[in-house]
């Protein structure tokens, strides 16, 4: 397969690669020790498009498609993972409103994402990560209203001062009594919502990661996204999209890893001469850019895939599985390049390291991948 990216498309990339190079790298290791969200360069981005970037620009967004999303991602990604993160959720419920939503909540939504309103995604309980049909959190009709009652976890861009709205998934009863799903659109600051425990994580630290409490919270039934019984095929209907953004995170945490590794390898001298002249040294980054070069083309298929139209489970399923797996094995090499030096947090690797070990983890489990891989093979 071969890629040939337009003029715009080059562009974008170029001038996300310089901002995030410039500001976002050098802010990174702050961000890792202190675990502050990076409100500033989100603020930033949205001065620059990327917050609305795959919003129609009647909405005032850029209008940009899959690909370009990827691009943007990895840029951010490969200076800092945290704010990454933070970019990919809110342009996966983006994609999640743009899809389900009516136009009145998308006039709403999609007119405050543009504009650097900050969205989260709601799905996953302490009983039901994988199992998104196991979901306990729950909605009951109450005349014009529902009352939502539960609890989510990990929930990404809802933290104690960030996060302005986040697309909730409950489940509920339909008029025959039979338990099924929906999704509403809660706003921060909503009655009866409140942010629980916040994650001290291993990685990326400074993307805030926090439980969400629903007591009574009493939310209009204008705020359903859909109707009655479409909750799963909604939380769903992002799952491609949220793959590729976490497939170019990935890319671009494993382009982060191999730079400084040849960095590195290039300045360390030992018995004389720099450690990249050991050809044993040489075939480790060989390797290390061959997996990268293939995590991209992996990537950027599956999002061409989807602009087009196609059917892209699969692919979106092997891009995330492989990137991901990719970008620990990358980092994990380049560690090793770095020898005691790379332990130390003095070196951008130690972080690096620690910022990759999610993404085999987060939407969906290198083991979740596999099955779906399968199952489109097998059916």
């Amino acid at each position: 397969m071969a890629f040939e990216l337009t003029e715009e498309q080059r562009d974008i990339m170029d001038m996300v690669r310089e901002y995030a190079q410039k500001e976002l790298k050098a802010r990174a290791d702050e961000c890792d020790k202190t675990g502050v969200f990076p409100k500033e360069s989100l603020a930033e981005m949205a001065e620059m498009g990327l917050m609305g970037l795959n919003i129609p620009e009647e909405y005032g967004g850029s209008g940009m498609d899959d690909v370009t999303k990827v691009l943007v991602v990895r840029e951010v990604a490969k200076a800092c993972a945290s704010t990454a993160e933070a970019l990919a959720v809110h342009l996966l419920v983006n994609y999640i409103i743009r899809a389900n939503g009516n136009e009145e909540q998308k006039k709403k939504y999609l007119t405050m994402a543009a504009e650097g309103k900050l969205g989260a995604f709601a799905l996953t309980e302490p009983g039901a990560g994988s199992d998104a049909q196991g979901i306990r959190t729950s909605a009951v009709k109450d005349g014009d209203d529902y009352i939502i009652n539960g609890s989510k976890v990990f929930i990404s861009n809802m933290g104690p001062d960030e996060g302005d709205y986040a697309v909730v998934i409950t489940s509920i009863k339909d008029d025959q009594g039979e338990k099924t799903t929906a999704a509403f659109l809660v706003d921060r600051g909503t009655p009866g919502m409140e942010i629980g425990k916040v994650e001290d994580k291993m990685g990326i630290r400074a993307a805030s990661v926090s439980e969400l409490i629903f007591t009574d919270c009493r939310v209009p039934a204008t705020q359903m996204l859909g109707t009655v019984g479409q909750g799963f095929k909604i939380a769903m209907s992002g799952l491609n999209s949220g793959r590729i953004g976490i497939a170019a995170q990935a890319c671009g945490v494993a382009h982060a890893a191999l730079e400084e590794a040849v960095r590195y390898t290039k300045e360390r001298v030992q018995f004389g001469k720099p450690i990249s002249a050991n050809q044993g040294v040489q075939w480790y980054l060989a390797d290390m850019a061959t997996q990268v070069e293939a995590a991209d083309l992996l990537t950027i298929n599956a999002a061409s895939m989807m602009d087009r139209g196609e059917d892209c489970r699969a692919n979106c399923s092997m891009a995330k599985y492989y990137a991901a797996e990719t970008a620990n094995l990358v980092a994990q090499k380049a560690l090793q390049l770095h020898g005691g030096y790379g332990y130390m947090k003095d070196y951008a690797i130690e972080r690096i390291f620690r910022d990759a070990r999610i993404l085999t983890i987060y939407e969906g489990t290198s083991e979740v991948q596999k099955m779906v891989i399968s199952r489109e093979l097998l059916k």
